[in-house]
């Protein structure tokens, strides 16, 4: 069988067939073992924001915090020793722009959708694979979000609410983010305008997005849907939600100075 039938064969049966069974093998298997890891702890999400700090990562190094991860934040590991207990990637237009880096971090869990592997080639050395079913925010109401991570997990315009659904299904029971500005120097609103603002970066560092003309333009509109849909199944399920981030456009979540939590 040559590889181009091997490759239709696997998109017409055998990619449809683990989709729908996801947790039956071993990927799926693998996230099953993270359930209730976490009971009653909190942790931390990193965004990758202009405010984000090395000195605020030291912090969390200190107390042993737990933390997810983003993307290219691997930008600012030569500041500090802090690494992520928890790595995600799901933009495939961020992830091919870097795949060696992301090969090359030595973490012990890199979150990556198999669908980035079947539909677009991009395989990461190391990676925790989950069933990524994408869907688009037009409003908060219309968001699903997974109790069961083995299965699948529902994405949005923002890795924060893969994470809350991984977050839920560790137990965790508090979840501070840092570094979520929520405020880019360029975005686009949800008439497809381009939103200029030259007072801001878009991240912690100019290197982020050196190759910024082949990736996505952030929706801070429908990133905000996702975020208000983020709060509401956080609530349901007795997790709160906190923005220790320091300064900042995100006011969905209530905000905590991020010293006085240490």
């Amino acid at each position: 069988m040559t590889n181009k039938i091997k490759a239709s064969v696997n998109a017409r049966f055998i990619q449809p067939y683990k989709s729908s069974h996801f947790d039956k093998f071993d990927e799926g298997k693998k996230l099953s073992r993270l359930k209730d890891a976490h009971k009653g702890q909190r942790c931390f999400f990193i965004g990758n924001g202009p405010s984000l700090m090395s000195s605020d990562l030291d912090k969390l190094k200190e107390n042993n915090e737990i933390s997810f991860a983003f993307n290219r934040i691997y930008h600012i590991f030569e500041k500090t020793q802090w690494r992520p207990t928890y790595y995600i990637s799901q933009d495939e237009k961020m992830l091919e722009g870097c795949k060696k880096e992301v090969s090359d971090m030595n973490l012990p869990f890199k979150f990556i959708p198999i669908q980035l592997q079947w539909y677009y080639s991009i395989s990461i050395k190391g990676a925790t694979h989950f069933n990524m079913a994408y869907q688009q925010p037009e409003a908060e109401a219309n968001l699903l979000f997974s109790d069961n991570i083995a299965q699948k997990i529902y994405c949005a315009s923002t890795g924060m609410y893969t994470a809350a659904q991984m977050a839920a299904y560790m137990g965790f029971s508090e979840i501070y983010l840092i570094g979520t500005d929520h405020h880019f120097h360029i975005s686009k609103n949800n008439s497809g305008e381009i939103v200029l603002d030259n007072s801001v970066k878009d991240y912690f560092s100019d290197k982020y997005n050196a190759d910024k003309d082949k990736l996505f333009v952030p929706n801070t509109e429908k990133s905000t849907f996702t975020y208000v849909a983020m709060k509401t199944h956080c609530e349901k399920r007795g997790i709160k939600v906190f923005n220790a981030t320091r300064g900042g456009k995100l006011e969905v979540f209530p905000r905590i100075d991020f010293d006085s939590l240490f």
